[in-house]
């Protein structure tokens, strides 16, 4: 046998919290018997002893580590985190936008305020092509607005408050309540947050998978702005400081019948793991109008499954006038935002993996939307 200092093995984890054997409820049997009988272990304190005397003579032997290391660590990280917010604020004010180009088409019909905003979003697709990576197109965005402003204006005649809640750069959710079958709540609340921001800001809606596999459809809420929902892109939409519009109810939301009118169903819980990880607040969003927007008397699930769609809604105008039926009443609109919910403050990005707490913040999310729906009715 070689000499020196016996080598000692440690299996367990040295993060783990080490309990004693009574409290493990593991019998005695094998067990340590100075751990039961309350006494010290002499091997182990001449082995902390022998470790001790090492260190101070290590401390005497070197030279003394210089102290402003750590702070020349954090000063060093600084200039990544404003680099982060100097790319989040690229949008440019209304003051500083300049239309350079002549009106065409419906846009011609805009108020210059509006154009102006329309023009500020160009810099999302400064690039080779003439839209951003998740497909949108500023100029199929000039296309599409002035309709979507008509049917905010004259149709559902809009109103809304709380835009102080909107933050004007970095990544943000909105949680929002979802009705009527036909998403013109997401179009109309887009609508919204882009004409009540300075710098305006596009919300990116987060759509369906099934909206996705639409033919034509799908092409057009890309070029419009709208993202199908993967957590791919959800990840990618917040680490780019964008501002991210949700529904996380999904389509349960979309099918209430009238019986269920402004009661939330149970959310899904992705939206608070992805605000966690990208230290993004979530925006509490009521949307008063949608539910009496396309009045669902009967939901045939059994036949909505036979044909692979989201819904089978039976309403009042739906299917006796065919496709028209589907089209919403002239309701009026009211959203209202809510004041952030900073979990990430608090709990931090780890905490995304902790199934339970990520389920009690998302009840409380639930919560807030559904306490402004109440307020606001």
């Amino acid at each position: 046998m070689s000499g020196g200092p016996p080598r000692v093995f440690l299996d367990a984890n040295p993060d783990e919290e080490i309990l004693p054997v009574a409290e493990r409820g593991e019998p005695a049997l094998g067990s340590d018997p100075f751990a039961s009988s309350g006494a010290s272990d002499p091997l182990l304190e001449r082995v902390e002893t022998l470790s001790e005397l090492l260190a101070r003579a290590e401390a005497s032997l070197l030279p003394p580590r210089p102290a402003p290391e750590r702070k020349v660590r954090a000063a060093a990280e600084r200039p990544a985190e404003n680099e982060a917010r100097r790319r989040w604020a690229t949008t440019p004010r209304l003051a500083e936008v300049e239309l350079l180009e002549r009106a065409r088409g419906l846009e011609a019909l805009l108020p210059e305020s509006e154009r102006r905003r329309l023009a500020a979003l160009d810099h999302l697709a400064d690039g080779d092509v003439p839209y951003d990576r998740f497909g949108f197109s500023p100029s199929a965005a000039r296309t599409a607005f002035p309709l979507f402003l008509a049917l905010y204006r004259f149709y559902f005649r809009v109103s809304s408050s709380g835009h102080e809640h909107l933050a004007p750069e970095g990544p943000a959710i909105l949680a929002a309540n979802h009705a009527g079958l036909l998403p013109f709540d997401g179009a109309m609340t887009v609508v919204d947050v882009l004409r009540h921001t300075d710098p305006p800001r596009l919300a990116r809606a987060v759509v369906d998978r099934w909206a996705g596999e639409l033919p034509f459809v799908n092409v057009f809420l890309a070029r419009v702005g709208q993202v199908v929902g993967t957590r791919e892109n959800f990840a990618d939409l917040l680490d780019d400081g964008q501002l991210v519009l949700v529904f996380p109810e999904g389509m349960a939301g979309a099918r209430k019948t009238i019986t269920e009118r402004y009661r939330l169903q149970r959310f899904h819980t992705g939206f608070v793991e992805q605000a966690l990880r990208a230290r993004a607040p979530i925006v509490p969003v009521a949307i008063i109008g949608s539910d009496d927007q396309t009045p669902i008397l009967f939901d045939i699930r059994p036949l909505a499954r036979w044909l692979g769609l989201p819904a089978a809604p039976i309403t009042p105008t739906f299917p006796w006038l065919g496709p028209l039926g589907l089209l919403p009443y002239p309701v009026r609109y009211r959203i209202v935002y809510g004041e952030p919910l900073r979990f990430h403050e608090r709990f931090g990005p780890d905490a995304a993996h902790d199934a339970r707490l990520v389920q009690h913040l998302t009840q409380q999310v639930r919560r807030s939307v559904q306490t402004l729906l109440d307020r606001n009715r």
